[in-house]
């Protein structure tokens, strides 16, 4: 038995999850894992197939691997900007970015004066890939070992200096700042998650799951909370697009030699077109 089953929309705050609209096509963009050249052409192809009342989620995953963090962030702000300008009206789609774990770990990279073994910490964190995108701002790994190794003050000083180098890029903070949990359509439809979830637990208590539990994402066989569909963008086998009947995979590979994905979803919930680059 699943539990969280039957879960409404309001019973989610809107802080931490994303309520798209429903009764319209959404489009979900897999993790890209900053291969910029990629996200450029799926986000091409992507503008002569979305409309104004379709839905687009991000889900997660967007910075870490790749060589151009940067270069990726600009081209999805920019790719934001151009369809907000389209969206002006009563009927208009919603636009959301789902925190996966790079994004995670990046974040609470920016908080590691606070961690009560910030070495430990640093250390698992660079072995996930943090590394990418703490080079994109300029910080430089064995400064941020000898600053985790220096006592709080020193650390701190260090993540003020990460802190102000993000916030030079337009955009930047404030998109991070924006990321939630998940998302999911109003009438409960589709689930959009970055990589993983425990089907036990309710959405509102999943935590570190929505970026961690892969293994718990494989083990769903019937639906989960009252959604008829999950829908995740990493996968740590790369399988590609993989659906079931309550779930679906949008991981081809990107950021690791392989593609990058997006699918749409209809109304209903139903796979029904893909881009794959």
């Amino acid at each position: 038995m699943v539990a969280g089953a039957g879960v409404q929309g309001a019973d989610l705050d809107d802080a931490l999850f994303a309520r798209l609209p429903t009764g319209r096509m959404t489009w979900a963009v897999g993790a890209v894992f900053a291969d910029r050249p990629r996200l450029a052409a799926l986000q091409t192809r992507l503008a002569d197939r979305i409309a104004p009342a379709d839905n687009l989620v991000y889900l997660g995953n967007i910075l870490g691997g790749g060589r151009d963090v940067l270069g990726t962030l600009r081209e999805l702000l920019l790719f934001r900007c151009r369809l907000l300008a389209d969206r002006c009206g009563d009927d208009a789609g919603a636009i959301a970015f789902v925190r996966g774990s790079q994004e995670h770990m990046w974040l609470k990279l920016l908080q590691l004066h606070l961690a009560a073994r910030p070495r430990e910490v640093l250390d698992w964190m660079l072995a996930q890939g943090v590394g990418a995108t703490l080079e994109a701002y300029g910080g430089r790994v064995p400064e941020a070992v000898v600053a985790a190794n220096g006592g709080s003050l020193a650390l701190s000083r260090y993540v003020s200096r990460l802190r102000v180098a993000m916030q030079a890029h337009d955009g930047h903070r404030q998109l991070l700042s924006a990321l939630k949990r998940a998302a999911y359509t109003a009438d409960n439809g589709l689930l959009f998650v970055s990589a993983g979830l425990d089907p036990n637990l309710p959405p509102a208590s999943q935590d570190d799951n929505f970026w961690w539990n892969d293994a718990g994402f494989s083990r769903l066989d019937s639906p989960y909370a009252g959604f008829a569909r999950v829908v995740r963008g990493f996968d740590g086998s790369h399988r590609g697009v993989n659906e079931t009947p309550v779930a679906v995979t949008l991981d081809g590979g990107c950021g690791f030699g392989g593609q990058l994905v997006a699918g749409a979803f209809d109304a209903s919930g139903a796979l029904v077109d893909r881009i794959e680059v």
